[in-house]
């Protein structure tokens, strides 16, 4: 294989990563009518043997700029898109978007929790055997966010504690995990008690993040930010 074939393949491997990265959307329909043009067109007369081999060096030629420019649109859509604005806020945005699945999972499913709550004191324990750490929560709920119960998630690729909680007809998530090998934010906090918490908005939902006693902990709802904050004040009031 000459160099110049292993150039063409190393960079059609490159596009094919990249368009794999590119989010799939449907062709305009202008664009598929030239398309379908193009590929019905009559073939052109052939042509004599030392025309064809020109043409193919010039063909040859041209599909390797051809694709080594669509490499380089793809990467550039690709950068693009990973740098896009997120959700507003200090958190990454990883983060944010695992939050609130975790949540939408959460409100979603039609048993919120494996374990109803009687008190933090009934549902802190049923996670014994069933986590690699023990939880640090002490709130027990009030009138305010009566606590539902608990269940076992994942946040990312770790076992996560969700203690389900409400306010009014809204549900709120707090997610405990080890933090260990996570993107955590160190920017755009703000005081809630004794601790520094991210707090972040997306998609209409409030997000708090914060790293206490060796967890990570995420509090997530469509209710105001300011009753999170309360929440997690009550939460991490030792």
């Amino acid at each position: 294989m000459d160099d110049e074939t292993q150039h063409e393949r190393a960079v059609e491997t490159e596009l094919d990563a990249a368009l794999g990265r590119l989010p799939a959307r449907a062709a305009p329909p202008a664009l598929r009518q030239r398309l379908e043009a193009l590929v019905s067109a009559p073939a052109a007369p052939a042509m004599p043997a030392a025309s064809r081999k020109v043409e193919s060096r010039r063909g040859s030629l041209w599909a390797a700029s051809f694709v080594s420019a669509c490499a380089a649109a793809a990467l550039v859509l690709v950068v693009t898109r990973l740098t896009a604005p997120g959700p507003s806020g200090g958190a990454p945005a990883e983060l944010v978007a695992e939050a609130v699945n975790d949540h939408l999972r959460v409100i979603s499913s039609t048993h919120p929790v494996e374990i109803e709550s009687g008190g933090i004191h009934q549902v802190k324990p049923w996670f014994t055997g069933r986590l690699e750490f023990a939880p640090r929560v002490a709130f027990s709920g009030d009138d305010e966010f009566p606590l539902v119960g608990g269940s076992v998630g994942y946040f990312r690729d770790r076992k996560a504690a969700v203690f389900v909680f409400k306010r009014r007809l809204h549900t709120i998530s707090l997610l405990v995990f080890p933090p260990d090998g996570l993107p955590w934010p160190d920017r755009d906090v703000t005081r809630v008690g004794r601790l520094s918490v991210s707090e972040t908005s997306t998609r209409g939902f409030s997000v708090l993040m914060w790293r206490d006693g060796g967890l990570g902990y995420a509090l997530v709802s469509d209710v105001n930010v300011h009753d999170l904050e309360a929440l997690a004040g009550k939460v991490n009031d030792k």
